[in-house]
């Protein structure tokens, strides 16, 4: 049988007729040089725009010094991002790897190591309905996404799901179940459809995992490096996790993952527990550094709830009374409008508008535009969005 090459990749993308060539800030131009207004940032990835100069000069920089030894081996860029990211988010040791997979798949595994140096045979992870945590094994099975696990069966065993926001729910798992170890959730739910819980639920989960000597660990893949309008989502709140992961806007585009962790659960992982080939590596730290070095020096947490306050103010303003819009919701950079009906089809429109934006959970729009939009830009996101809205609407 002979090899159809029409198209080489394997068909896990369903992908939008556009190859985007260049980009810069907030802006992407594709191979025909039409110009884009990127409201979704490579989901939640590109907080820094595009080709932004930080970023560009430290990967040129590093490319020509050294991309990778091993983990063998001391690397520096690898050691001072650690100190950085730990010094800022008040943790006490950092494993590196390449993805929010990846970093929540270190989670899980020293939440299984935390169980075991407890006597637990089956340590049990507590984690939400409508999250998303990865496509790994592990990772797909903690997700509360039917969808994202059909056909990939049998799941990996050692998840027991609560609805998110719901505390209570909480507190029965760990009077009905024995071996819970630890809890993973989502500061925010970004996949879910931009789901924020009630005010207090992080430092409720806080309580519970004090009560009962579990981890808490938050997925910190979408809302972390200054989106929601704080560094992490975590400080909105008085709550501390034993455990967060990152990745995404990290990079802002180079591959990176970091699985944080503080206490006892800082000192879980020894040698030839876990590892990874590429984590670390001299090019994607630098990368990283630069990331950290402009979100803090610029102040982009700041700039990010700023702007986010003012694109809510906008949107409520023009689709707010419109009918067929359930709610609109989000915190800083990230951005939900809820119709009472599917909207899959606005991605498509909007692209063809010169608008890049998401529709996740079949009935949300999701906009994450990058931390240096400009005034002018949030507003001609807020104008595009709300013209697609209204014409779906009102048709």
């Amino acid at each position: 049988m002979e090899l159809d090459v029409s198209d080489p990749l394997m068909a896990t993308y369903n992908r939008l007729p556009v190859t985007f060539t260049r980009g810069e800030g907030v802006w992407l131009w594709d191979q025909d040089d039409r110009r884009y207004l990127d409201a979704i940032s490579g989901i939640a990835v590109c907080n820094l725009g595009h080709a932004h100069p930080a970023v560009a000069d430290a990967i040129c920089d590093q490319a020509r010094s050294l991309v990778h030894t091993s983990n063998l081996y001391g690397i520096q860029h690898q050691f001072d991002l650690g100190a950085r990211l730990t010094q800022l988010a008040d943790m006490g040791r950092v494993f590196f790897c390449n993805s929010g997979a990846e970093a929540n798949e270190a989670a899980i595994k020293l939440a299984r190591l935390y169980g075991h140096r407890k006597g637990i045979e089956n340590p049990t992870v507590v984690v939400a309905d409508n999250s998303f945590h990865g496509r790994t094994m592990a990772t797909l099975s903690a997700t509360g996404n039917r969808k994202v696990q059909a056909g990939f069966e049998p799941l990996v065993k050692g998840f027991v799901r609560v609805p998110y926001g719901d505390i209570d729910a909480l507190r029965g798992v760990a009077e009905s179940v024995k071996n819970v170890v630890a809890v993973l959730v989502e500061p925010l739910q970004g996949e879910g459809g931009i789901q924020i819980p009630p005010p207090d639920y992080l430092e409720q989960i806080r309580a519970v995992c004090d009560e009962h000597a579990w981890l808490m660990m938050l997925d910190e893949i979408q809302t972390g490096i200054g989106r929601t309008g704080k560094l992490f989502a975590f400080q909105h709140t008085t709550a501390r996790p034993d455990v967060m992961t990152l990745a995404k806007g990290l990079g802002n585009g180079v591959p990176i993952g970091a699985c944080l962790a503080r206490g006892d659960a800082a000192e879980l992982f020894g040698p030839g527990n876990h590892g990874s080939t590429f984590g670390g590596n001299p090019l994607a730290c630098r990368a990283a550094l630069a990331v950290l070095e402009t979100v803090t020096t610029e102040a982009l947490p700041a700039r990010a709830a700023a702007l986010g306050e003012r694109m809510l103010a906008a949107f409520a303003a023009r689709l707010g009374q419109l009918e067929g819009v359930v709610e609109i919701r989000g915190r800083g950079l990230m951005i939900g409008i809820e119709l009472d009906r599917p909207c899959g089809e606005l991605v498509g429109r909007a692209l063809e508008a010169g608008l890049l934006i998401n529709v996740t959970a079949e009935r949300v729009i999701r906009l994450l535009p990058p931390l240096v939009t400009s005034d002018e830009e949030a507003d001609a996101i807020v104008d595009g969005v709300s013209r697609q809205v209204e014409q779906l609407l009102t048709a």
